[in-house]
């Protein structure tokens, strides 16, 4: 099982704004983010996803492609440009980016979901405890 990872959805007002932000890249065929170092787990990570968090939940997920050196002494984290849509679990906020273990991921809330990231996280969390998302 691959290893997953979360990161806090920095400078996005929504879920729906990261996943513009996301889908924005698909021209480029994967969306790029920066971090200071490459994780000491990196090879595991491959096949695994970023999770994001914003307001203190996890709203979603973006398949890991992988990472690269950006010639600045600094590693991209590469992605698929896309936002798949995870129940809601409350997660602290942290700086970076944090291991998340493949049986403490959120499962994917499916077809059923359409419109979920408009809704308020508090309240999917809510739905999510409730068995209604």
């Amino acid at each position: 099982m691959p290893l997953n990872m979360t990161k806090i959805a920095f400078r996005s007002e929504s879920p729906a704004s990261l996943r513009a932000w996301l889908e924005s890249h698909k021209d480029a065929g994967e969306a790029r983010l920066t971090t200071r170092y490459l994780p000491k787990r990196h090879k595991e990570m491959v096949g695994g996803s970023l999770y994001w968090i914003h307001a203190k939940t996890i709203v979603g997920r973006s398949p890991l492609i992988g990472f690269m050196d950006n010639g600045e002494g600094r590693q991209w984290i590469r992605l698929e440009p896309k936002l798949i849509a995870v129940q809601a679990i409350p997660r602290r906020a942290h700086q970076g980016w944090r291991y998340l273990e493949e049986q403490d991921a959120p499962a994917d809330l499916g077809e059923g979901a359409e419109g979920a990231e408009q809704m308020p996280a508090e309240m999917l969390g809510e739905l999510s405890k409730l068995g209604l998302v």
